[in-house]
Formats: C-alpha cells, sequence, structure tokens
C-alpha cells in the first residue's frame, strides 16, 4: 500500500543559515539582493498547496549474495557496494518520492530563463530545499511508524548517490505506481517536477542510522553537502 501524503510549508523544517551558506555567505555578510529576494521567496512559500510526499514499505526482500544488488518484489536494485552495505540487517525496505510540487519549480524555472536569474536562483534553492525537507517528514514518519514493531531504520538513499546510477528511478517508480503523488519519470530517469527527490530507506531490527557522509558519495558539485557539513 502506498501512503501519500500532502504538508503546509509551515510543517516543514528549512533553516535558512543553511539556505544562507549554499549561496556562498554567512548571514551577517549575505549582499543585496539576497536578503530581499530570499525574505521574498521564505513568504511566497506558505502560499504553495502541492508539497507532497508518498512512501511504500516492502517486505518481499533478499539482500544476501551479491553485496552491490538487493531483489524487492522480484526487482534487482543495483545500487552498488556503497548503499548495499548501508541497507545492511535490513529486512523490510522503505521507497520514497518526495517532491516540492509544480509551482515552485515551475516558477524557479521561468525566472531562471531570463526574467531574474538570481530571484530564479533563490527559487531553485528553496525548491530544493524543500523537496528535502519532506524527505525529512517522511521519513521521521517512516521510523515512527516501524519503531512499533522494535524496528529502527536507516538514513535514505537515492539514485543517482554513491554510485547507484539514476536509471534506478525506473525501477523505484514501478513499485510507486505511475504517479506518486503527481510526480513522473521521463525515459531518461528524470523526475517532473524538478524539485523532486526519490530513493529507499533500510528497516530492521540490526541496521544501523548513519548521518550524512558526504565522502561516501560520488556526486560533484552537490550544494547540499554545505548543507549537512558540520
Amino acid at each position: 500500500m502506498i501512503t501519500e501524503l500532502t504538508f503546509a510549508f509551515s510543517e516543514l523544517v528549512i533553516d535558512r543559515s543553511q539556505v544562507v551558506r549554499i549561496l556562498g555567505y554567512e548571514e551577517d555578510s549575505l549582499p543585496e539582493p539576497f536578503p530581499e529576494y530570499l525574505e521574498q521567496v521564505m513568504k511566497d512559500c506558505f502560499f504553495l498547496e502541492d508539497i507532497r510526499g508518498a512512501f511504500r514499505i516492502i517486505d518481499q526482500l533478499q539482500m544476501d549474495g551479491n553485496k552491490t544488488t538487493f531483489v524487492a518484489e522480484g526487482l534487482p536494485f543495483k545500487v552498488g557496494k556503497t548503499i548495499r552495505q548501508e541497507l545492511e540487517g535490513s529486512s523490510r525496505l522503505a521507497f520514497f518520492v518526495c517532491t516540492a510540487g509544480n509551482t515552485i519549480s515551475e516558477k524557479s524555472q521561468r525566472l531562471l530563463r531570463g526574467d531574474d536569474l538570481v530571484l530564479g536562483y533563490v527559487y531553485d534553492l528553496l525548491g530544493s530545499a524543500i523537496a528535502e525537507a519532506v524527505g525529512d517528514k517522511v521519513q521521521q514518519i517512516i521510523r515512527h511508524q516501524v519503531e512499533k514493531d522494535g524496528d529502527r531504520i536507516t538514513n535514505r538513499y537515492s539514485p543517482g548517490y554513491c554510485h547507484w546510477h539514476v536509471e534506478g528511478q525506473h525501477q523505484l517508480f514501478s513499485l510507486m505506481g505511475d504517479t506518486p503523488c503527481g510526480v513522473t519519470l521521463t525515459p531518461s530517469a528524470l523526475m517532473q517536477p524538478v524539485k523532486s527527490i526519490s530513493g529507499v530507506i533500510g528497516i530492521g531490527k540490526e541496521v544501523v542510522f548513519r548521518d550524512y557522509q558526504c565522502e561516501l558519495c560520488n556526486m560533484p558539485n552537490c550544494v547540499f553537502k554545505e548543507m549537512h557539513r558540520v
């Protein structure tokens, strides 16, 4: 069964200081027009009505054998050695899709095409931050749900990171229905709306939750390395 959820912006935890840091500044040295634009975009986000998340917990799982692959409901997922190791001990898996929605995705793209590049960039960053914040909320909901069975969860891992090829999106979406929380997949495995994330979370009594370890990831120039930097 797929669980679908809708979130208000006010329900999400968005750390303004992290967004400022991604822009390349500290809060007390943020130059114009960024303070005004950031305030404008944050206020605008309170009116978003299409922030959504979906997840499905799978218990038909094979984790034995190949140390770079697992099999969920008969589908092999070639996630690579790193993610396969992080999922070690899982007896179930939660697959998820989360999105900041079409509204902010389309607005950022329109502005970036020429209306206002700087404002478009701020919308783009907030869209990414919202999608990750929805991921945090969905992860928290999954944790609370499985704790009733005495289980724990791992952190979440996504196609395109840690040697899991982005084409893995196709298998993931085949388990989530055609358009989980309104998100579709292109033939080249890109999600629409673009400000969306997907991935897997391990569940079990023996799994280990690790904070983000950016050194495990092969994604170059990832802005969210700044968000998770201590």
